[in-house]
């Protein structure tokens, strides 16, 4: 969307081109403007009142929900045992009782408009977690962090397991294995190795 400023500008600059030579389309290539945009701000009212998308008048849809079926769907979403649950599930619940209101997206569209989508029932806001105070890197080798992830294989279903330990102040890796099965002796006997092979006294912290 220009606004009505920056068409005024823009055409200007288009026509001072042209009057110097340039073609149209190489104009409007540079000022990134399509020649039938150009054309149809000319022809129209685009020079003198702008976009008019933001006033245009747009019909209802005749799918659109009705105010009384929006009134049912708060009602029935607060209703005890729908209140702690989400649109996922408070549908596929009426589905099996032979009642269909209307869909999840139309349920959590309308409950996201009267705000009940966030936490509902007893559920509790997500708490900001700070970052670690007791693990501090000033320079490399003091304290690595390791992790487990999963790598997946050419045979669908099957993963192997890679054991990865990384410097938290270089971010460089400084060991890592590969296993076949999940064991907390691989991550044990991994940091025992990288450590004695790296002679470092480093604090290890698992994320």
């Amino acid at each position: 969307m220009i606004r009505l400023e920056d068409r005024l500008i823009t055409v200007k600059n288009i026509e001072q081109a042209r009057r110097a030579g340039a073609r149209l389309r190489t104009a409007c290539r540079i000022a990134r403007v399509d020649p039938r945009t150009l054309q149809r701000w000319q022809n129209g009212e685009g020079l003198k009142d702008g976009d008019g998308r933001p006033r245009a008048v747009r019909p209802v849809s005749a799918h659109a929900l009705s105010e009384m079926e929006r009134q049912r769907i708060v009602e029935v979403a607060n209703e005890p045992r729908f209140a702690e649950l989400p649109p996922a599930r408070i549908v596929p619940m009426l589905a099996d009782e032979g009642t269909y209101i209307a869909s999840e997206s139309s349920f959590s569209r309308v409950l996201r408009a009267h705000g009940q989508t966030c936490h509902r029932g007893r559920a509790e806001a997500p708490r900001h977690m700070r970052p670690p105070t007791t693990h501090v890197a000033t320079g490399p080798r003091q304290v690595w962090t390791w992790d487990m992830t999963f790598l997946p294989t050419k045979v669908s279903g099957i993963w192997c397991y890679l054991y990865l330990i990384l410097d938290v102040y270089s971010r460089k890796i400084v060991g890592f294995e590969v296993h076949q099965h999940d064991d907390s002796d691989h991550a044990v006997n991994l940091l025992r190795r990288t450590a004695a092979a790296r002679s470092c006294p480093a604090r290890l912290h698992h994320v």
